[in-house]
């Protein structure tokens, strides 16, 4: 076992750090207004893109919790990779046809759209901002205090690194610059866990043959007694894993602002398919090595009895063998990948944030149209003070201040953030359905689910569940409340052109 992270380690790592910035201000030379700013300028390659938004959706957390499960023993959240083969053909038969169609600036830009109803694209706008802020403070605080404790360096000053390099670029280039800065940490991050594997299996006695026979004997893909199909569908199972996990999916492609982006730099239908297909090939390849170098790291320690490296926890497995079992300089490139997973979901966010308030909500509330040299200064500025307040509330949360609350907080935010999904599919697959409706929707929604979150035992209704249910609520009762309405006032409201799947 050698000493962990080295100075060799330690200078590719500031020279990794370093060649990124370039990078994006490479990018940024050329200045960007209006919605050059929010959408590219059109040059950005599909396969460019399609790797940003495997970048955006696999975070630190995935990277150091994905090899962590298989280690503890099961491969059973690998089936939840599965759920891109539901959430990729839904989304392109359906939802991308329609962006494409309506040249859309925005997720929210659908909203107004559909609904005619300027209202639920802000409260679309706000409950994403307030996610996103959310999720950028512990995308920066979680990966951040792991590296502190391998390499040696205060967590602070890593968040403020990692902070302050991503604000510069977005600020600077926009979204051109930031989806090329996501191709290299995306393509950083494919190359050096491939390599990992790689690695790993020469250090095992038996290679790939050692990992297969632990299946036979130990890890299985299934923990023992866990049904692959329940009659209730609110329980566990394998088959409600894959439905749950591909409808979240899908919802994130659909709704999320800083997926949706990514769909707004074409209108060219045939690159938005080809986005999606390669970005759930890149998913499930790179989920499936996690899952292998976990389960190689307990064959490497647990059944070969190699000696555990210090702060060996579940979740720290992967990054302790980095940094203490790779050869010096491999350390520094496999260690720039987990600070490139978190980078690259920081600098997305921080551009989708400023987009989405800009175009969703500066340019609703105000009474003038804003120019787009204005909408752009806009951008930038929020961009930066949103940076900024990532950047303190993650210090806050390394140096244990409000953690609990906050944890509750994002948890209770992601959750209704999840629910705009069902007010989307509401406006896609329905003719019917009304603003009046998709507020009611909304509201109903929930209020059901956060009675479901937090005062319903889990073992009767699965985590997994949560999509399927706010989605039914979402349609059932945006339906009935959209006919009720209309035949109150008397009205019969037809859906704009080119907003549902039926015009």
């Amino acid at each position: 076992m050698k000493q962990g992270f080295t100075y060799i380690d330690l200078i590719i790592l500031v020279v990794y750090l370093a060649a990124v910035l370039f990078a994006g201000l490479y990018f940024s030379k050329k200045e960007m207004k209006g919605k050059e700013y929010f959408k590219g300028d059109g040059t950005i390659p599909w396969w460019v893109t399609s790797v940003s938004i495997f970048a955006t959706l696999l975070s630190p957390i995935s990277f150091l919790s994905l090899a962590g499960n298989s280690y503890a023993g099961t491969w059973l959240m690998w089936f939840a990779q599965l759920g891109m083969l539901i959430a990729i053909p839904l989304t392109i038969k359906f939802f991308l046809p329609i962006y494409s169609k309506n040249d859309i600036d925005t997720a929210y830009h659908y909203l107004e759209l559909r609904f005619e109803s300027k209202g639920l694209r802000i409260l679309g706008a706000v409950m994403f901002i307030i996610y996103q802020v959310g999720r950028m403070s512990i995308i920066m605080y979680l990966p951040c205090m792991v590296l502190s404790k391998l390499i040696g360096i205060h967590v602070n000053i890593l968040i403020i690194i990692m902070g302050i390099i991503a604000i510069i670029y977005s600020y600077t280039g926009g979204l051109k610059s930031v989806l090329w800065t996501d191709f290299i940490q995306g393509s950083v991050l494919l190359i050096g866990v491939t390599i990992g594997l790689i690695i790993l299996l020469s250090n095992i006695d038996g290679g790939m043959g050692a990992i297969f026979e632990q299946f036979a004997t130990g890890h299985k893909f299934l923990e023992e007694n866990q049904p692959i199909f329940d009659p209730n569908i609110l329980k566990d199972s394998v088959f409600l894993l894959i439905v749950g996990a591909g409808l979240n999916t899908m919802g994130s492609y659909v709704s999320s602002q800083d997926i949706v982006q990514r769909f707004t730099t074409t209108t060219d239908t045939k690159q938005l398919n080809k986005m999606m297909i390669s970005n759930g090939i890149l998913s499930i390849f790179i989920a499936t090595v996690f899952y292998l170098i976990g389960t190689g790291l307990y064959v490497f320690y647990q059944v070969q009895n190699n000696p555990l490296p210090p702060a060996a926890q579940q979740d720290q497995i992967f990054a302790s063998w980095i940094a203490y079992e790779l050869p010096v300089g491999f350390t520094g490139v496999l260690l720039a990948a987990i600070y490139a997973a978190a980078q690259s979901t920081l600098s997305t966010g921080l551009n989708s944030v400023a987009s989405s308030w800009a175009l969703d909500i500066q340019a609703r509330i105000s009474k003038e149209e804003i120019s787009f040299e204005k909408q752009t200064k806009i951008g930038q500025r929020v961009s930066l003070l949103v940076g900024i307040f990532s950047i303190i509330v993650a210090m806050v949360l390394a140096n244990g201040g409000i953690k609990s609350a906050y944890e509750w907080f994002n948890g209770f935010m992601g959750l209704v953030l999840g629910i705009l999904a069902g007010t989307f599919i509401l406006g896609v697959f329905t003719k019917k359905a009304n603003k009046f409706g998709a507020s009611i929707a909304f509201i109903a929604s929930s209020l059901v689910m956060i009675y479901i979150k937090y005062f319903v035992d889990p073992s009767k209704v699965s985590f997994w569940s949560y999509s399927i249910i706010s989605i039914a609520i979402s349609v059932l009762v945006g339906l009935l409340a959209s006919v009720i309405w209309s035949k109150i006032k008397g009205v019969s409201i037809e859906p704009p052109k080119n907003t549902t799947i039926y015009n």
